[in-house]
């Protein structure tokens, strides 16, 4: 398995950074702090899984080429 890419990195900073509006958004009674977060939540959750099946196409090409070469 290869190391995650830029858009799954990017992906879980925007789950962990929605996770914690949402709980701060909670706790004080802001609803729009906590929608903002869910949505933050969802598109981490949109752009890790992107970058999870870019990785796993590069991957896959990546073990053709060396089947290739053998």
């Amino acid at each position: 398995m290869s190391t995650p890419n830029r858009d799954e990195v990017e992906g879980k900073w925007d789950k962990a950074k929605g996770a914690v509006k949402e709980n701060v958004g909670r706790a004080v009674g802001d609803r729009d702090m906590e929608d903002e977060g869910a949505a933050d939540r969802a598109g981490g959750n949109v752009q890790e899984g992107f970058g999870e099946a870019k990785r796993k196409v590069g991957d896959a090409i990546k073990d053709v080429g060396d089947a290739i070469r053998k």
